[in-house]
């Protein structure tokens, strides 16, 4: 496998496994035009994504589905469980804790933080919400890997810095706010609006 992966073949490596797993139980190989068609990208680009891998499939064969499903799942570092701590017990917290996906793919909620003294003790998915006054013992403890921010504009970049402070490399952003992290801190930002803009501009050449 290529030590560094091109970031858009990493951005579709999730897609792809996404795919493999959504296929029947029963099915062993899949050919490159099936998983691209599935996936939504041409088979010249799986192919292409597929060989970094160093996996190029068997000609009228395919792909054994369990051996490409590993080699993915290796090159994303799938291959043990992440802490993950979420900054903020709102709406959008709660609906993050009680997604039931984390798991599956290896992600274990470690903790559920809110500045909040009102809801510091209440539940939300099972975990018991605490005070982000414990963030730094909580992500130096429990082995924190990945903070997700779900709290207010305002409050994120002071929660991003404490975060990185204790030692997170890893943050996804789905406060609606830009973000400054130190070199070597890697953030990713889900910002609903952006993508609600970006559906109205597809509807607008629809008319």
């Amino acid at each position: 496998m290529k030590a560094t992966l091109p970031g858009a073949t990493v951005s579709r490596l999730p897609v792809y496994l996404r795919t493999l797993a959504a296929l029947p139980s029963t099915q062993t190989t899949c050919s490159s035009e099936q998983l691209a068609a599935l996936a939504g990208v041409n088979s010249a680009q799986v192919r292409k994504d597929l060989s970094y891998l160093g996996s190029h499939g068997t000609r009228g064969v395919g792909y054994r589905i369990a051996e490409l499903r590993d080699q993915i799942r290796k090159a994303l570092g799938l291959t043990h469980d992440y802490g993950v701590v979420i900054v903020g017990a709102g709406n959008l917290g709660s609906a993050l804790a009680n997604y039931g996906g984390f798991a599956a793919w290896g992600f274990q909620v470690a903790a559920v933080l809110d500045a909040d003294r009102g809801k510091v003790g209440s539940e939300v998915a099972g975990h018991e919400v605490e005070s982000i006054d414990d963030l730094e013992a909580i992500v130096t403890g429990r082995s924190v890997s990945i903070g997700i921010i779900a709290t207010p504009s305002w409050a994120a970049q002071e929660v991003a810095d404490r975060l990185t402070r204790a030692g997170v490399r890893s943050i996804l952003n789905f406060a609606p706010a830009i973000i400054d992290v130190p070199e070597g801190v890697e953030i990713r930002r889900v910002d609903l609006s952006t993508e609600l803009q970006i559906l109205t501009y597809h509807l607008k050449q629809q008319d």
